[in-house]
């Protein structure tokens, strides 16, 4: 049975304020709340509200047959829990249908998968477990930022626990194989791949309103028959995208909130089911086994890792960025840890890109040039440093960190073991403790 799988992305970014070089060492706040806090209500307003009160509709409607999932960066959690709560009162209601999954990803929506393995791990730990607090689901499957997977990344992410993760077919990985299967990766066989189909989102994400598209209009049931004219063999359709998608890049006068509300209806008069990606890998074996020695990404033409890594301006300031972050876990301040999660998320980065448009600026960047964006960054980032090495000043050599660290890590391993055996001990006297019931109990009534 063929089945569609929809993701929705929702990310939003500390933006930096206007950081000039005289503020070095004398103003030690970054970020710019008028403008987080101004776009992100738009966007709520625009999308996410309206959005996430069609899908509850949606799953009411169909008694639970329609099922969508979505991963939140934990930057934009933090923002939407300050600036629109409503929203997370409306993931918590879709939460409660059970008909929705919510993936796990870098809290920072960072790039830390890239540069920093340790870092990475935490940041999967730290999504995972702020996720299942809000919205009482513990997730089952990775979703890197901006879909960003290689061969290390699957291993990395198998020996954190997890063995679902979800990324985009490029079509050089894939050559003629098709995205709608389920895969595997090639160096941890156990690690199940699900892969975006990027002609299908890109439909409805890039093409949906543009009038010089020569499928223009697209209509739920013309959709649903291109869907259906595959292969009977290809299950597996996913279609993942921003979801703003829905009522910011596609606004609400274009009809893509009709063109959602139509697409179930159709897609169960020709037998199409919707499933969540851990429903997917759960009851799909991998058909064959994916390669990817370099990265991957679902962002420009190229579906690799350019857009932030591109030039030497992106790369100079990642490269300053992560080498203080073994410092940086050390530390205790936690102003200063809020500021280096918010310094890595992978938009400061994005706007230093010098491929996008004839002006050489991303589009969606709040700075005249990359050149802008990227002076603004390295002034901020000199002051974080500067604080970084007031506690834990350069005189601290690397050999002397390294031992430090070793001793922090080898304390941690003692006290999960302890807690262990702890936890060993207290199961223990419990069965004693019951078995002795029992037995009084039995002997009273004898």
């Amino acid at each position: 049975m063929k089945t569609i799988c929809f993701y929705f992305q929702i990310h939003q970014p500390f933006r930096l304020k206007r950081y000039r070089f005289f503020n070095i060492g004398r103003d030690h706040y970054y970020f710019d709340d008028y403008a987080n806090e101004d776009i992100l209500q738009q966007i709520a307003a625009r999308s996410f509200i309206p959005a996430n009160r069609m899908l509850l509709d949606l799953v009411n409607q169909y008694k639970g047959k329609f099922k969508v999932a979505f991963s939140i960066s934990g930057v934009a959690l933090e923002q939407l829990e300050i600036y629109v709560p409503e929203v997370i009162d409306g993931f918590r209601e879709l939460s409660k249908t059970g008909n929705v999954e919510f993936l796990t990803e870098t809290y920072a929506h960072s790039l830390s998968s890239l540069f920093d393995p340790d870092e990475f791990r935490d940041q999967v730990k730290q999504h995972a477990e702020r996720i299942e607090v809000l919205f009482g689901r513990k997730p089952t499957v990775v979703r890197n930022t901006e879909l960003i997977y290689n061969d290390e990344i699957a291993e990395m992410v198998y020996d954190m626990g997890y063995k679902k993760m979800i990324t985009e077919g490029a079509k050089h990985i894939l050559g003629w194989k098709s995205p709608n299967y389920v895969y595997q990766a090639a160096t941890q066989p156990k690690m199940k791949l699900l892969l975006k189909n990027s002609r299908f989102s890109d439909d409805i994400t890039y093409r949906f309103s543009n009038y010089s598209w020569n499928e223009y209009p697209l209509t739920a049931e013309k959709f649903i028959s291109w869907i259906v004219a595959t292969p009977p063999e290809e299950e597996v359709f996913n279609l993942f995208m921003n979801y703003e998608t829905l009522g910011n890049i596609q606004p609400a006068h274009t009809g893509i909130f009709e063109f959602i509300k139509a697409l179930p209806r159709f897609a169960f008069e020709k037998g199409i089911g919707f499933s969540t990606p851990d429903e997917i890998l759960e009851s799909h074996e991998p058909i064959g086994t994916v390669s990817v020695p370099d990265s991957i990404s679902w962002s420009d033409e190229e579906r690799d890792v350019s857009a932030w890594l591109g030039n030497k301006l992106q790369q100079s300031a990642l490269k300053s960025l992560y080498e203080v972050g073994e410092r940086v876990r050390l530390c205790t301040d936690r102003r200063l840890k809020h500021d280096w999660l918010y310094l890595q998320t992978s938009d400061h980065f994005y706007y230093m890109s010098t491929k996008h448009f004839s002006g050489g600026q991303s589009p969606f960047s709040p700075y005249m040039s990359p050149y802008d964006a990227f002076n603004n960054y390295m002034n901020v980032l000199s002051d974080f440093i500067a604080r970084v090495k007031a506690q834990y000043p350069d005189t601290v050599d690397n050999e002397e960190l390294n031992a430090l660290l070793t001793t922090i890590h080898n304390q941690e391993k003692e006290i999960k073991r302890l807690q262990k055996e702890l936890n060993t001990v207290i199961g223990t006297n419990e069965r004693l403790l019951v078995e002795r019931n029992k037995k009084v109990t039995k002997t009273v009534k004898d």
